[in-house]
């Protein structure tokens, strides 16, 4: 199964991670400061920002497109419930 490096630029550790898993699942496990509500797109609490590797998660949903437009997020924000890892990608909470 390809790997791919995230790094939380707030707690400087990178780790490696199967494609297609959920920021969510490694923010969690590894103690970074990405809180959450829920895991269903609900609240919007899980705002990140991606630093750097944009184009290395999966495509908003139109319901996260929603969210974070409803919280004003910029370009480069994502719902950590939502954006999946597809290549190397560094972030930090919102």
């Amino acid at each position: 199964m390809p790997k791919a490096k995230v790094t939380f630029s707030d707690i400087n550790l990178s780790v490696n991670v199967p494609v297609g898993t959920r920021i969510i699942e490694v923010s969690e496990k590894v103690g970074s400061g990405i809180i959450y509500g829920c895991r269903e797109c609900d609240c919007g609490t899980c705002i990140m920002k991606v630093e750097e590797g944009w184009n290395n998660l999966s495509e908003p949903s139109v319901l996260e497109d929603k969210v974070l437009k409803e919280n004003m997020a910029g370009r480069h924000y994502r719902l950590a419930c939502q954006a999946q890892v597809l290549g190397d990608v560094t972030l930090k909470p919102a």
